[in-house]
């Protein structure tokens, strides 16, 4: 295989777990912070130029919780999960005849498809840079991509009614990232790897690690479905089709600080792109008064460069926020001022002088603000713009596992 070992050093960095305690947003800030629950947490990464947060995130999540299990020092490799995700989209959509989306994008979703089917490996085992690059960029992976479905699609348009697709156009789609993010073979007891001296393959190496995939769960909060029960998210990057449960806002945001308040963090999908989102000042809030925001600057499709430049006074000192109902959080949704945007993981419960209460969200968007690539939410934007949540079941209350029918 043409992987890319990491260097010892980068091992040891990436290996050296973070539980900074935040005490402001950024210099000069009114803000002040006192922690209630922290997690720990792998180090900051950057997704680079890439849709793939999703990945980044969530597999930061399952970090943490093999850190929670007693199993610290893992470190695993996001774009092996991206590649084989990529298999599954690509079967959907020719399946769906287009009909489902085949792009960067994912979901929380993707990460147990993937580790069920086909394992997990170690970051050093897969880095995914095999285009003469350091940092991640998946501009002309994902045009050579669609490129190549759009063909696959196209000729099965066309057949007549005794012709058939063949089943080269698979070897097609994994020639393609095999060239871009490294080579796997078919059969995985040949991709080997050591951890600690030991060999592994990538299903060897998921049964030592010991996550079982069925423990978690994914929650929302959206009144066109029936509350208590599981329903699909509505999103185009849920292409596998994973369900959620669907609990009333109030129970969301209770779920989400129970959590944190009994060690389990959980990975947040969310909308970034309004303007009271500003990772650059390390803060998400929904402000009553927008008025004295100013914007330069623009976010990139993938808004992985940290975002536009936002000032105004409530990035700076304590302002009201907008009370957000069960009906403004619907009404955003519907009418797609809510849109699925980001991927992060939520390590930790802060409140502020004032007694309100902020979520400590791990980005991965690299160390660009001062609170070295994390960020506080507030209730009032978690309330508004959160997609959903996913956790360990065992991180609900007893109380709602016995609503939701979960053992």
């Amino acid at each position: 295989m043409k992987n890319k070992i990491l260097s010892l050093f980068t091992l040891l960095i990436a290996f050296n777990l973070s539980a900074q305690d935040f005490t402001t947003n950024k210099e000069g800030s009114e803000y002040k912070f006192k922690k209630i629950a922290q997690m720990e947490s792998t180090p900051v990464l950057s997704q680079g130029w890439t849709g793939t947060c999703w990945s980044f995130s969530a597999l930061s999540f399952f970090e943490s919780e093999l850190e929670r299990m007693g199993k610290d020092g893992h470190n695993l490799a996001e774009m092996y999960i991206v590649y084989h995700a990529y298999l599954g989209k690509a079967e959907k959509y020719v399946r769906t005849d287009g009909n489902t989306n085949f792009d960067e994008g994912g979901a929380f979703h993707d990460i147990p498809w993937v580790i069920k089917r086909y394992g997990i490996v170690p970051s050093e085992a897969f880095q995914g840079l095999n285009y003469g690059s350091e940092r991640h960029n998946h501009a002309e992976l994902s045009e050579v991509l669609k490129g190549t479905i759009g063909g696959v699609l196209k000729a099965s348009k066309g057949l007549s009614t005794n012709d058939a697709l063949s089943s080269s156009w698979h070897k097609a789609i994994r020639g393609v990232l095999d060239a871009y993010l490294g080579e796997v073979p078919e059969n995985l007891e040949e991709f080997k790897f050591k951890v600690d001296g030991k060999e592994y393959n990538p299903v060897s190496y998921r049964d030592e690690l010991g996550l079982n995939m069925d423990d978690y769960i994914s929650l929302t909060s959206f009144s066109n479905h029936p509350y208590y029960q599981t329903c699909q998210l509505a999103i185009a990057d849920n292409w596998a089709w994973g369900n959620s449960y669907n609990v009333p806002l109030a129970d969301l945001w209770k779920a989400a600080t129970y959590a944190l308040k009994e060690g389990y963090s959980f990975a947040w999908g969310a909308d970034v792109s309004e303007d009271y989102f500003s990772f650059r000042s390390g803060l998400a809030i929904v402000p009553k008064d927008r008025a004295t925001i100013k914007v330069s600057g623009r976010n990139n499709s993938n808004f992985s460069d940290a975002g536009a430049e936002k000032k105004a006074n409530c990035f700076m000192e304590p302002v009201e926020e907008e009370k957000i109902t069960q009906e403004m959080r619907q009404a955003a949704y519907d009418n797609k001022q809510t849109t699925d945007d980001h991927g992060m993981h939520a390590v930790g419960l802060y409140k502020d002088q004032n007694g309100k209460e902020y979520l400590l969200i791990k980005n991965s968007w690299g160390k660009r603000n001062e609170c070295d690539g994390f960020f506080f939410t507030s209730q009032a934007y978690f309330d508004y713009k959160t997609i959903n949540i996913y956790l360990h079941k065992d991180g609900l209350s007893k109380e709602l596992k016995g609503k939701l029918g979960i053992d």
